[in-house]
């Protein structure tokens, strides 16, 4: 048997897990780097308890948790059906690995040692690798993996992977078809520092290999503009915000936000997204509608259950 996991952020599954989850984000630094390495902690601690109230606020207008575990879930449990629906000499268990929140890394690690699992394919929820998301999951899956006598292969980044285009562009296809005159498209991406970006991190140019390809299908009117920043340093621009204003004054009336770093709703989709930006454009006199998340749709599934069946190929493990 060969075992999956899906490496993730996590979320809080209650408003009493806000504050933990806000304090495992914050202590790392891979994410943000809050002066030097013995005051991180002590600094994630006190920008927590400044800004818990607002962010529980936030999480309670959601529904009063993340729903990243259930979608999480829900992917893991569909990709399982379509490997094993193959009827391949090997068979496939998925499990789920949160760097944040439960269920951790770690955790899904050991069930899978513990039931004879020896193969492990890790495989991140986020198209467009960064040291910041991607890179941080990585280090802890590597650092747990190795206390147990494994073989184990990742696959850390799929921006342009054709079938995952494809279900990109059938759910923006559809969000246009809600418009009664073509709108324009905004491309909102998670936001990292630009630090990360001027060191060589890859993020900025897979979002826009992403891009790239979707606008070789489908001819749009597009934008990209980056999200979610927290701190006082220089983040990527120009942010979601500036970039409402600035198609305001473009004369915008119809505009569809794809989250394009975002495979599964959470609250950057739900209460970033669907309330703060479009009360904003409501505003501006924009009508603003999100594209339906990824989540586990079909053709999203069948790109994961692709880049499974490449990978284990690729090892030799089929």
């Amino acid at each position: 048997m060969i075992g999956v996991i899906l490496l993730n952020l996590g979320g809080p599954d209650s408003l009493s897990a806000v504050k933990p989850f806000l304090y495992n984000l914050f202590s790392d630094r891979d994410i943000i780097r809050l002066g030097p390495s013995f005051l991180q902690k002590p600094i994630a601690s006190l920008i927590i308890n400044l800004r818990a109230k607002k962010t529980m606020e936030a999480y309670r207008l959601i529904g009063g948790k993340s729903p990243l575990l259930d979608i999480t879930t829900a992917q893991a449990r569909a990709l399982e059906h379509s490997l094993n629906e193959r009827h391949l000499p090997q068979s496939f268990k998925i499990y789920i690995g949160m760097r944040y929140w439960h269920t951790f890394t770690e955790e899904s690690l050991e069930q899978m040692y513990r039931v004879g699992i020896r193969k492990i394919i890790a495989l991140t929820l986020y198209p467009h690798y960064s040291i910041a998301t991607t890179g941080s999951s990585l280090k802890q899956f590597k650092e747990a993996a190795a206390k147990y006598p494994i073989e184990y292969s990742c696959i850390t980044s799929w921006y342009n992977h054709p079938i995952y285009i494809d279900a990109l562009v059938e759910h923006i296809n559809k969000g246009l078809a809600d418009f009664k005159e073509k709108p324009a498209v905004l491309f909102s991406a998670h936001s990292l520092p630009q630090k990360f970006i001027d060191a060589g991190d890859p993020y900025v140019r897979e979002v826009q290999g992403t891009i790239n390809e979707i606008t070789k299908r489908i001819a749009i009117e597009w934008y990209l503009s980056y999200q979610s920043k927290t701190g006082p340093v220089k983040w990527l621009e120009p942010s979601t915000e500036q970039m409402l204003h600035e198609l305001a004054g473009k004369g915008v009336k119809n505009l569809l936000v794809v989250p394009i770093s975002f495979v599964s709703d959470h609250i950057e989709t739900l209460f970033e997204i669907d309330i703060l930006y479009k009360e904003m454009a409501q505003e501006f006199g924009i009508t603003l509608k999100r594209m339906e998340s990824l989540n586990a749709s079909p053709r999203f599934i069948e790109a994961l259950a692709d880049l499974v069946m490449s990978n284990a190929k690729a090892a030799g493990w089929i």
